[in-house]
């Protein structure tokens, strides 16, 4: 503990030093800004920002890169709790209470609630990270493909119990966007599907299409249906962050617990992420949750589970990475090339030979959440004065950042007009009650179930069990398969109460 100690105290004399404490709050601004825009992704930030680190020193390098990686889990909280347009597929869950929260009139306590979220989670996980990197890693190490695909059916599984009244669109919803995911060239044999020798669908249809088309713009097609109705939102300009009281704090304690806890579990898990831990901490919400039936209505709860968990997955990811050189996200494989640039490997050999350069990212992690949260406590307080604009005016700003952000996807006018099309989509989708969530889910989630399953079916002769006799898979699909047969028994159960109290 004591060597642990000294070496994250050099760590932080790192990160103080003028010229790396400086790059600190240049990736966290940047990261945020990226995050903030539809359809550039914090992976796509990171790559862009990889080529400025070439002349540079490798432990602002680092700490560059990773500060944009921790910020870009919380400033997509902005566009999905105001706008109802997630930056990114991370910000999906916010968007199913924390935009009922703003339209409430309590947007200052939902960008309050992020932001005590993403603090939390990211110094959970941070501590975390610090104490159990070699162990946890190890444990890590052992899963395969079967074990990825039966997280990633988890995430599936929790989302559609969550999709609505009706479990029936909430399947039809998420075949739907597992068909759309299929579409373009198959990954494992080459083959063409769905593409009706169409040239623009043999690169598949990107998920920010689906994602921004459906919600963004899917909402304005309903509002505009409602003649832009509402009225503009009293007293937004006195509105300031608020943060919640100790004591509301301590009444939603095992939600903090819960995410946090999911985030680094699935942060471990390479090729996961914080897409896979914010949707599946919702989902485990929604199932054990002690105000799960209010879920969707605009609560604390649905807004802590999926901030804390995307957070606190910065740390779980980066353990498998500087541990054993296996990148736990999209962004530290991009971290990965960093070291790789600058002549280090990471592993278990780099804690003997330049442990200073590891504790220096570990310390960068704790002080970016830090100045994260710093700067997004104070620009909140202007982000929520939108809600003062006549609503016509937000909605055609909205329209626009989606064409922007269909078009910076790809740099492909076909994106834009595919964006239109699942906005029509997503209209159609809310105005004859089908939960859009689950056909987002399926197209984000989607293509990296169906690389872990045929993988899997590759390397263990098409044996399906494989999935089940697995000491790790095993547990996680069971539990998955329950999650999707609770709301069946639950109906079940309410309708034979009725006939018993019809009787």
């Amino acid at each position: 503990m004591e060597g642990i100690l000294s070496n994250l105290a050099v760590g932080f004399v790192h990160v103080f030093q003028p010229v790396n404490f400086l790059v600190l709050a240049i990736g966290i601004i940047l990261g945020l800004l990226v995050a903030v825009l539809p359809g550039l992704t914090l992976v796509m930030g990171v790559v862009l920002a990889l080529p400025f680190t070439y002349s540079m020193e490798v432990i602002p390098a680092i700490i560059l890169l990773t500060a944009m990686y921790i910020s870009g889990t919380y400033a997509g909280a902005w566009t999905s709790i105001l706008f109802h347009v997630p930056g990114e597929p991370i910000d999906v869950p916010l968007l199913w209470d924390g935009y009922q929260m703003a339209r409430k009139g309590r947007a200052a306590q939902a960008l309050g609630w992020t932001l005590l979220s993403a603090f939390a989670g990211g110094m959970v996980a941070a501590v975390v990270m610090v104490l159990l990197a070699q162990p946890v890693a190890r444990i890590a190490l052992t899963f395969s493909t079967p074990e990825y695909f039966a997280i990633l059916f988890f995430g599936l599984s929790s989302v559609v119990s969550l999709g609505g009244s009706s479990l029936t669109n909430a399947l039809i919803s998420l075949f739907a966007g597992l068909l759309i995911a299929t579409v373009g060239v198959d990954d494992t044999y080459g083959t063409h599907r769905f593409t009706f020798n169409v040239p623009i669908l043999s690169d598949g249809i990107d998920y920010l299409v689906v994602m921004v088309g459906a919600y963004g713009l899917g909402e304005v097609f309903l509002r505009l249906e409602q003649g832009f109705k509402s009225v503009p939102l009293d007293a937004v300009g006195k509105i300031r962050t608020r943060l919640p009281r100790l004591r509301e704090v301590l009444a939603t304690k095992m939600t903090f617990l819960r995410g946090s806890a999911t985030g680094i579990i699935v942060g471990l898990v390479p090729g996961a992420g914080a897409t896979v831990s914010s949707f599946l901490s919702y989902g485990i919400e929604g199932q054990y949750g002690r105000r799960r039936q209010k879920l969707g209505t605009g609560i604390p709860e649905g807004i802590i589970a999926p901030q804390t968990a995307a957070t606190a997955s910065v740390g779980g990811a980066i353990i498998p990475l500087v541990t054993m050189g296996i990148p736990g996200s999209g962004a530290t494989a991009i971290i990965l090339g960093a070291f790789l640039l600058h002549g280090l490997q990471p592993g278990p050999q780099v804690f003997q030979t330049s442990s200073h350069i590891i504790y220096a990212m570990f310390a960068s992690v704790f002080v970016g959440i830090v100045v994260m949260c710093a700067i997004g406590y104070f620009a909140t307080k202007y982000m929520v004065k939108v809600l003062a604009f006549p609503e016509v005016i937000v909605s055609a700003y909205v329209v626009m950042m989606c064409i922007l952000g269909a078009f910076a996807a790809r740099n492909n006018i076909t994106d834009v007009w595919l964006v239109a099309i699942f906005g029509v989509l997503g209209y159609l989708f809310e105005r004859f009650k089908f939960p859009i969530t689950p056909l987002v889910l399926g197209v984000i989630l989607g293509p990296l179930a169906e690389s872990s399953f045929m993988t899997s079916m590759i390397s263990y002769s098409n044996d399906w069990t494989v999935f089940f006799t697995r000491p790790i898979s095993g547990p996680i699909m069971l539990i998955a398969i329950l999650t999707l047969l609770y709301p069946v028994f639950r109906r079940m159960r309410q309708r034979m109460k009725q006939r018993i109290a019809s009787q």
